[in-house]
C-alpha cells in the first residue's frame, strides 16, 4: 500500500462497502423497523470514507497526470452503488502495472 493507486484501491473498496451497507442494511432498518441509529453511524463512516476517497482520487490524478475523463469517472463511480468496484476493475487494474513499471525504472 505504498503507491497512490494502491491507497485509492483500498479506500475505494472500503467506501464502496460502506455505501452498500448504508443503502442495503442501514436505510431499510431505519425506514422499515424504525431503527435510525444504524444510519447515523454507517452514514458517518461512509461520509468520512467518501472524503478520503476523493482525496485519494485527487492524489492519483496529480501523481499520474490523469486527464479529466479518468478523474470524472472516479468521482461518478463514488456516487453509484458498486461504482468503486467497477472503477477499480476497469481503470485501476490497467494503471497498476504502469505504476509498478515506473517504480522499477526509478529504482
Amino acid at each position: 500500500m505504498n503507491t497512490p493507486i494502491s491507497r485509492l484501491r483500498l479506500v475505494g473498496t472500503l467506501e464502496g462497502i460502506s455505501y452498500l451497507l448504508l443503502l442495503g442494511i442501514a436505510m431499510p432498518l431505519k425506514y422499515m423497523f424504525d431503527m435510525p441509529a444504524m444510519v447515523k453511524y454507517t452514514g458517518w463512516a461512509h461520509g468520512l470514507l467518501f472524503v478520503l476517497y476523493i482525496l485519494a482520487l485527487l492524489h492519483v490524478t496529480l501523481a499520474h497526470n490523469w486527464g479529466f475523463k479518468k478523474l470524472a469517472a472516479g468521482f461518478v463511480a463514488s456516487l453509484l452503488p458498486f461504482g468503486p468496484f467497477i472503477f477499480d476493475k476497469k481503470i485501476l487494474d490497467q494503471e497498476e502495472p504502469k505504476t509498478q513499471e515506473r517504480q522499477k525504472q526509478v529504482a
